[in-house]
């Protein structure tokens, strides 16, 4: 059995010396070293051997079995630095051939309406102010005139932490406190832009995150005909200058008054269409009065000082321009959809 092995052995390693690919070698590992092979044969049939046999076979067809696998990746290696080596020598690269165009990547659609509200405004002497994500819901609610158990909440489904007191904020507006605390009592002017988060159930127009500009001036003397003059200008910059608006009552508990602001359609040019839900008019926005408790609250003497704060979403401006049916599109990252801005 011994000399068996040795003869198995040779013969191997004279096959792999006419081995010239790596096709014929893997042809050369099944035949030699595959458990059909004859080596495979004696290893499977050591346990019927005579005892005293046993151990000295089973030594000499491993040793075999070793340096047969050893013999292969030696002449695997050997192979592909031929193969390697013959590509360099014998392939050329013909660089008169023209190139092909690198596909150019663009900024997201809703980051592009993101910035174009964030250079209007600065155009309008807004600052931009930014706050954090992780907020306290004494910032997030109570010093926005929505203490515990206030019936407002119920509008915001938050995302609580484990942390007691911490949640992901809602809104933009805590930036409100955190601006005017720290420049009271300074004239303010800024907008402040940022990622919301609420636990909504998730449709057509309402996702679980969104982007929001929020937007404070405070100041002396500050009145509704200031909100209503700054906003309408806001619109025909972002729209068209021959753009209508209008503004309807609304209420939020940090403003008062509050309004909703609307644009005429401009895809039926306020006839009524599937886009304006056959109204004539598109919600683009909403604003009010900065509430005196809210003022106090950042620190403003509300006898003396006034203001205004407004909120928009770029993702919905950017529906409503582009005829977008549905926000999920947003973070679905198909390049069908994203190409087209």
């Amino acid at each position: 059995m011994l000399d068996r092995l040795n003869n198995i052995e040779a013969e191997a390693r004279s096959e792999l010396q006419s081995v010239e690919d790596e096709a014929a070698l893997q042809s050369w590992k099944v035949k030699h070293l595959g458990r059909s092979a004859a080596l495979g044969s004696i290893l499977d049939g050591l346990r019927e051997l005579a005892k005293e046999e046993r151990p000295a076979v089973g030594r000499r067809a491993n040793e075999v079995k070793t340096a047969l696998e050893g013999a292969y990746e030696a002449r695997l290696g050997a192979l592909r630095a031929r193969a390697l080596d013959r590509s360099l020598r014998e392939e050329r690269l013909d660089v008169s051939l023209p190139g092909r165009p690198v596909a150019r990547g663009r900024l997201h659609p809703a980051t592009q309406m993101l910035r174009r509200v964030i250079a209007i405004w600065a155009e309008m002497g807004f600052q931009v102010y930014r706050s954090r994500d992780v907020e306290t819901d004494e910032y997030n609610f109570e010093l926005l005139n929505m203490p515990p158990y206030h019936p407002a909440r119920d509008q915001w489904d938050t995302f609580f932490t484990t942390q007691p007191g911490v949640i992901l904020r809602t809104h933009t507006s805590p930036g409100q406190i955190h601006i005017m605390r720290e420049r009271a009592p300074q004239p303010i002017r800024v907008v402040l832009p940022g990622m919301c988060y609420r636990y909504e159930q998730q449709d057509a127009s309402h996702e679980i995150q969104f982007n929001q500009v929020e937007g404070l001036a405070v100041g002396e003397r500050i009145t509704f005909a200031d909100l209503k003059g700054t906003l309408t200008s806001f619109a025909r910059r972002l729209f068209s200058q021959t753009v209508r608006t209008r503004f309807r009552a609304g209420h939020f508990p940090f403003t008062e008054p509050s309004a909703e602001m609307d644009i005429e359609c401009f895809v039926c040019s306020g006839a009524g269409c599937k886009v304006c839900k056959n109204t004539g008019w598109l919600e683009v926005l909403g604003s009010g009065m900065v509430h005196p408790t809210v003022l106090a609250n950042g620190g403003y003497d509300p006898e003396r000082f006034s203001g205004f704060a407004f909120g928009m979403g770029p993702e919905r401006l950017t529906m409503l321009k582009h005829q977008i049916e549905h926000i999920r599109s947003f973070w679905a990252n198909d390049l069908r959809f994203l190409e087209q801005f």
